[in-house]
């Protein structure tokens, strides 16, 4: 559970984990079996949501889940046919935990795309900003709207589970004195009104999303059928290297000697392996093209070991 989550709403989000909401992205209405079922981390109205709105057509069921490891095991247990998971926020930095969760459940990556993160100030409606004496959020959230809590001493931050979550939380119990930081979708979503818009410290706020897919899935729809020639492609892998001089180097001069741009590396610890890394890495294009297939392969000589996570169009 997360942080703050009172004991109420953490029994309630046990009893209804793993249960998938009959509402579709912006769309109420029921659906068939083989409409995809996507599952996410948070309450309904969460970025995460707004995520999904943008990777995915309408017609698709919503599975909302208390914890990431509940996300991963959904889809890997068969309750989920796809996932949308943060992976890094260009101010806090990557989503360490999802790292992990990639390389142990094994979810290639099909998509990704990023959302500006919009936090709002909301209350239940016919609340007056003068009211307001507290407001929670997800301590991320409350973190990046520190200029807005130090205008206003007399507002106390509480930290809460999940941002959607605040909304539903002070929605639900009608609370007067209090507010929640939020996404505009939460607010439409538990009927609540935006009392100030937009009030994080700085509008370069972006969290960057993958879309996961299971296996079964992968296999019935293909990878690429749907995209065109002009695509541009991304490609995530996980390594390791062996610890000595010039390791490092040597695996990703694989990808410099033909020209394959990298956007991206991580370090993880290795368990088991005390000082030890994995490497996570993200380069454009394709890992099936004559460049990237000759890089994988130069690589692989030098990596003790190696794992594509996924190819898939770059996102905007």
């Amino acid at each position: 559970m997360r942080p703050g989550q009172p004991p109420e709403l953490r029994k309630k989000a046990n009893d209804q984990r793993g249960r998938p909401s009959h509402q579709t992205v912006g769309r109420r209405k029921r659906l068939p079996h083989s409409v995809e079922r996507i599952a996410f981390q948070g309450e309904r109205g969460a970025f995460s949501e707004e995520a999904a709105r943008k990777l995915l057509p309408l017609e698709v069921r919503l599975l909302p889940c208390a914890r990431f490891e509940d996300v991963f095991r959904s889809v890997k247990q068969g309750r989920a046919t796809g996932a949308v998971i943060p992976i890094e926020n260009t101010l806090a930095g990557s989503v360490h935990e999802n790292y992990d969760h990639l390389q142990n459940f094994e979810l290639p990556i099909v998509g990704e795309t990023s959302v500006r993160i919009i936090h709002n100030l909301i209350a239940v409606k016919d609340v007056k900003f003068s009211a307001i004496r507290r407001v929670y959020s997800h301590p991320v959230a409350l973190n990046q709207c520190l200029n807005f809590f130090a205008e206003n001493p007399q507002i106390e931050r509480v930290p809460f589970y999940d941002t959607a979550g605040s909304v539903k939380m002070i929605a639900e119990k009608k609370l007067t004195d209090a507010a929640a930081i939020a996404s505009a979708v939460a607010a439409e979503i538990y009927g609540a009104r935006i009392l100030r818009k937009s009030i994080e410290d700085d509008r370069q706020n972006f969290t960057r999303f993958f879309l996961l897919r299971s296996p079964r899935r992968m296999r019935k729809t293909g990878t690429s059928a749907a995209h065109g020639a002009h695509t541009h492609w991304k490609t995530s892998l996980v390594f390791t290297t062996r610890n000595v001089p010039g390791g490092l180097f040597r695996a990703l001069a694989a990808f410099a000697l033909r020209d394959l741009n990298l956007t991206k590396i991580e370090s993880r610890p290795l368990r088991g392996k005390p000082w030890e890394y994995l490497f996570y890495l993200d380069f454009l294009g394709r890992a099936d093209s004559p460049a990237a297939h000759n890089a994988l392969n130069h690589l692989r000589e030098l990596a003790d070991f190696l794992r594509i996570l996924g190819s898939y169009p770059q996102g905007a």
